[in-house]
């Protein structure tokens, strides 16, 4: 990767993480999911609300590492307006990239691309996918009810 892109990566990175988006807990009969990570002491809690299937809102705060609440803050913006299994095939995307697996590329991730360089730092992959096993095990526990 070249070092203009990996600067434009850090940009987005941080970014993210100095100007959250969808920062904040859902109140109105939403599910929430809390987990963490701790080797590390990140922190996540994640409000996602879904109706018919389709993810119409995601909230999220919590606190750890400029990685792992960056990558909360894409993935929340990535889920919304999606069906449950259009943002599952996501996480299992995400996951690919940062085991350093091939994935399919043609898929637009927009602004979570730029966490592709975190695969080569294998103690910062739990950083990244804290709010993506969050949001799995948030619309898997939704499609059991």
């Amino acid at each position: 990767m070249s070092s203009n892109l990996d600067a434009l990566y850090r940009q987005v990175i941080m970014d993210h993480y100095k100007n959250p988006r969808n920062r904040g807990v859902l109140e109105d009969g939403s599910h929430t999911i809390n987990m963490n990570n701790p080797t590390c002491g990140d922190r996540i809690q994640l409000s996602l609300k879904v109706e018919n299937g389709i993810v119409v809102d995601a909230k999220q705060e919590g606190e750890g590492c400029s990685i792992s609440m960056s990558s909360a803050s894409m993935m929340t913006q990535a889920i919304k307006g999606k069906k449950i299994e259009e943002a599952l095939k996501m996480s299992k995307i995400f996951s690919d990239m940062m085991l350093g697996k091939e994935y399919d590329e043609d898929l637009d991730l927009g602004d979570i691309e730029a966490l592709q360089g975190v695969a080569k730092f294998p103690a910062r992959i739990k950083c990244a996918t804290l709010a993506w096993k969050a949001m799995e095990k948030g619309l898997n526990e939704e499609e059991q009810k």
